[in-house]
Order: C-alpha cells, then structure tokens, then sequence
C-alpha cells in the first residue's frame, strides 16, 4: 500500500513537471476539452437552477412535499365546522374561496370575473339568429336589452375584481408567498371591523394603474366594509387575488348565508403532525351528516411528479454535452499521442533505470488528468462568474433570477467530466508509453 502510494505521488511529480514543461500543449488540450467540461457544467447549472424554480413556483401554487390536504363542499356547515375546529391552530390553516369587488358601487369591474388586467375582457357578440349576447371575461354570456343597445349589466367604472381568499391561519408554511412589500395578515390580534387584505402581484398591478375607493363589495355580506391593503406578495398567481382572515370577513357576512358565499368549497391544508387534527375534523363532518367519502385527504408531492420531467430533461442535454465532450477528448488523445511520439527515448531510458510500466503509464494518465482537473476548474469558475453577472444584471427584471447562486452539483459534475475526459483522452497514449521497449534507447 505504502509501494503503491509513493508511485501514485512520483506520477504526479513527474507529471506535473511534464505539464510545466510543455506548456502550449497543455494549453492546447485545456481549449479542447474547454468547450466540453463548460457544456456539462452549464446544463448542470441550468438544470439545478430550473429545478429549484419550478419547486418554489409548484410550492407557491399547491404546496409543500408532505403537507395534508381536502377540498371539501362549499356549503354552511361544511365552512363553519372547518373554520371552528382549525381555529386559533398553528398546524393548519382553512382556505375559503370568494370574489369580491372593489372601487365604485354598482358599476362594472375593470377586469370582469377577476381576469388579469393585460388581457381583454368580454364584448358583445350576435348569434346567427340576430340575438345580441354580452360575455364577460369569465365566459359567463347573458342575452342584451331588447329595448336598447346597452347590456344588461351594470356599465364600466372604477372597480377592481378580484378572488378572496379567507384565512384561518397563516398559510405561508404551506405555500411559502414571497414578501414584496409591507407586512403579512396578523393573527394574533382581535379581528377587525376594516378587513385587512393582501393582495398579489397581479391585483397590484391592478391597484397601481386605476384609483378605486376603498368599499368592498362581497356576496352575502350585510354592507360593503371597508378593506385595507396592508402587504402585497408574490403568490405565483396570474389572476389578482387577495388574502384577508376569515374572523374580519365573517364579521359582515352573517352565517346563516355562508352557503353562497364562498363558491367552490373550502380547502383544508395541515401539517403532516397533526394527525389528530384530521381525525377531528372527520368525526365532526361526518356527525353534521357529511358522507364519509366525500372526505378524502390527499399528501402533496410536488418534487415526485416534476421529477422524472426534470430527469428527462437533464439527461437530453447532458447527452448533447457528452458529444461535445468527446471533441474535448479526441484532442486531448491526438496530444497525448504526439507527445508520447516524442518522449520515446525519455521513457525507454526510465525502464533501462528500473521504471516500471505501470509508473509509466501513471506519469500519462497523470498528466491527462491533471489537465482535466485544471479544465474543469477553468469552466467552473467562468460558470460561477457569469451567473452572478446575470444575477446582477438582470435580477431587478425577474425575481427568479435574484440571488442566483451556483449549485455545487455543477462544480461536481464539471470534475467528474474533467476527470473522465483526461483517464479517456490519456488511456491509450499511457498504454503506449507502458509498452516502449528498453532496446529502443540502444537504438537511440
């Protein structure tokens, strides 16, 4: 072992100065094989980069890995059973799903069904036999005044559609929403009689470009309350959306309408330690009268399902990384056999002095991996270089790309191709220098 180990050090000696001495070739082999360690080191950065995006976008829109989840029907008891029993727990959050209007009273919204503010709303259109129609932008048509040509819904004004989603708890450890600015909802504090609400990114955008008075107008509710926008976040969301708790939102609506309140149910999300929760909530729903297979749960995977998506993905352009790194291989092996041609004399005199053929073939592969190593380090750190170029340049455009930092993955990935191009390119030039015969430095 000890034999082994002092020959595994001559080779790198011996190698080492064999690089140092033949600079240009070194130099020559390091641009060939460049092209190909920097291929595999940027699809490994890509996809590293791409797979933390997408599970931060997937957690934002169904979730993290593990947590527990039910839709359940949107009816009175269903939404105050499972309000009252999540209520004032830190492991679970209840969501119930409504719209509201907010801006002028009895006008219609900007952005009709809540749509997002870049795309266009309904209009009229006439059906074959002559009936005029007006859709809005949820599709939802209903026929035209037959005594005028004005639709029969309230005219354009300054208001703002948008999905109301009522809390219990904050949902933010199941779907971590990015702060944007001002503050998230408090549910430490007594409900207030002016809801606070959060709004998106898109209901933003919304508010930024139309002046709306501060009523809100919601369904059921015995007068439009007053809301107050307190934050804005980053919800992955491309429709405007806003948060508020449920406790404000209840204040106004009376519970006996909570049937039509909250449309298309209600969403339960718990953390994967509150089993007991869960049992809860199933006894108390089925004791209400719900059928017990209506209850299901369900545990989020986000990472399971984009996964062999993902894979695929890597694997083709890793492929076409790999070609690119043959080239690198090919010119490292034509050098090396150049330069074996020319040391012919050099390694025949090393086994005339008792050089073994496998400290021979060392010193090759010893050389071969060292440029592979010194390759891999050069396209490394031109990744690493340019991907906080990017950041800085163009992360104030995208949030994905703020804070971009390189994935150790690819500096790994970039050795191991460095590594495996240099034993590949070098193993046919050490085998040659291992069989040069002692007779040819007589000869020589």
């Amino acid at each position: 072992m000890i034999r082994l180990s002092g020959r595994f050090r001559s080779a790198l000696i011996i190698g080492g100065q064999g690089i140092r001495a033949r600079k240009t070739r070194t130099l020559l082999s390091m641009v060939s094989l460049f092209l190909g360690v920097l291929a595999v080191v940027v699809v490994q950065v890509g996809a590293e980069t791409t797979k933390s995006a997408r599970l931060a976008d997937l957690e934002l829109h169904a979730g993290k890995d593990g947590t527990r989840q039910t839709y359940l029907p949107g009816n009175a008891d269903t939404i105050q059973i499972g309000q009252d029993t999540l209520k004032g727990r830190t492991d679970a959050v209840a969501i119930s799903f409504t719209q509201a209007i907010i801006g002028e009273p009895g006008v219609s919204p900007v952005n009709p069904g809540g749509a997002p503010f870049d795309q266009p709303g309904g209009g009229q259109y006439a059906y074959p036999d002559g009936v005029e129609i007006f859709c809005d932008a949820r599709g939802y048509c209903q026929p035209m005044q037959v005594a005028g040509d004005a639709p029969d819904v309230p005219v354009p004004g300054q208001a703002i559609e948008l999905s109301l989603n009522a809390l219990t708890g904050d949902i933010r450890q199941f779907r971590p929403f990015r702060s944007v600015s001002g503050q998230w909802l408090d549910f430490s504090s007594d409900p207030s009689l002016s809801p606070r609400i959060v709004v998106n990114l898109e209901a933003a955008k919304g508010f930024m470009r139309h002046q709306v008075p501060a009523e809100m107008r919601v369904e059921g509710t015995t007068a439009n309350p007053t809301p107050r926008i307190i934050g804005v976040i980053d919800d992955g969301n491309m429709h405007p959306t806003a948060y508020t708790r449920a406790d404000e939102l209840q204040n106004w609506v009376p519970r006996s309408s909570n049937a039509g309140n909250y449309g298309p149910g209600l969403q339960v999300m718990l953390a994967p330690t509150a089993g007991d929760l869960e049992q809860l909530l199933r006894i108390r729903l089925t004791a209400s009268g719900m059928p017990a297979e209506q209850i299901h749960f369900e545990t989020i995977q986000a990472r399971k399902e984009i996964a062999k998506e993902l894979a695929l993905i890597r694997w083709i352009f890793l492929g076409m990384a790999g070609l690119v790194l043959l080239i690198g291989v090919a010119g490292i092996l034509n050098v090396g056999l150049a330069t074996v041609g020319e040391r012919v004399e050099e390694f025949a005199l090393r086994r005339a002095v008792g050089t073994s053929r496998s400290l021979l073939a060392g010193i090759v592969l010893a050389e071969t991996l060292l440029t592979g190593l010194l390759t891999a380090a050069a396209a490394i750190g031109l990744s690493a270089l340019g991907l906080t170029a990017i950041s800085a340049l163009f992360g104030d455009r995208d949030q994905f790309l703020q804070d971009l930092a390189f994935p150790w993955q690819a500096g790994v990935a970039g050795v191991i191709a460095g590594l495996a191009a240099g034993l590949l390119g070098g193993l046919i030039p050490a085998i040659r220098a291992a069989r040069i015969p002692i007779a040819t430095v007589m000869r020589a």
